[in-house]
């Protein structure tokens, strides 16, 4: 039993049972080190996002985008760039939508911020706590005067969260999508974004600004270099495999 075992395991293989492992396994090393090579281009492009969000929000604010331009507003060149802004809010359109901040759950207060020239653009003005949801128990924040907003613009976030979708009709809102408060408050000439308003104190203490979260996650230097391990491993199993081929054929 132990011979014929033995002879088995130092038979070699076939050629097209080898050749069909070696490409497979060949294949495989290729494919984990494109993963790993997509992984390293990755790493770039969000240092590069890193430096150029970081840059932005530490630069001098300067005007939103003018209604003119607003179609050419995108993420990529214009997202967290500092900006200021004067106008009027209109606290009777405000909206409140769900958050989940680091001072514990509540909403973002959306208020429209009607500039000189009659257009609006949507600022969250901030963080109210559950208890502070009516505008009634804040009032002395409400501010009916022209006032000067500096803050941080932000694209809008249509449809809502993963687990939840925003209910225009129930006026119910988890995330904020511009488009969707702009229709449902009838808000005439309004950006297509919106402003984070900064950390400059309202009265009263409501709402509370700056709360922006700047976060992005940067793990694809360690993705980078599983992939390449396993393209590594990969590749010295299919080197084992016809290594230890060469030395049974001489053999027999």
């Amino acid at each position: 039993m132990t011979d014929v075992s033995s002879a088995q395991k130092d038979k070699p293989r076939s050629a097209i049972a080898l050749a069909i492992l070696g490409l497979g396994l060949l294949a495989l090393t290729v494919a984990l080190i494109a993963l790993g090579t997509w992984q390293v281009y990755r790493l770039s492009w969000k240092l590069d996002l890193i430096a150029r969000v970081d840059g932005r929000v530490h630069a001098e604010p300067v005007a939103p985008p003018a209604q003119a331009d607003w179609s050419k507003v995108n993420a990529q060149s214009d997202e967290y760039r500092r900006v200021t802004a004067s106008g009027t809010f209109e606290n009777d359109k405000e909206t409140l939508v769900t958050a989940s901040t680091a001072l514990g759950p509540g909403y973002w207060v959306l208020t429209p911020l009607r500039l000189a020239d009659g257009s609006a653009i949507l600022v969250n003005r901030g963080f109210v706590p559950i208890d502070r949801r009516s505008p009634a128990s804040r009032q002395v924040g409400q501010i009916d005067g022209p006032v000067d907003v500096t803050g941080l613009l932000r694209m809008s976030e249509p449809n809502g969260m993963l687990l939840r979708s925003n209910d225009p009709a129930g006026d119910l809102w988890y995330s904020r999508d511009i488009g969707a408060i702009i229709q449902k408050r009838g808000i005439a000439d309004a950006a297509p974004f919106f402003i984070d308003a900064d950390a400059t104190p309202n009265a009263g203490g409501f709402p509370v600004g700056g709360l922006t979260v700047l976060d992005f996650p940067n793990n694809h230097l360690v993705y980078a270099f599983t992939w390449y391990v396993l393209a590594i491993t990969v590749a010295g199993l299919l080197v084992y495999i016809v290594r230890s081929e060469i030395r049974i054929r001489r053999r027999t």
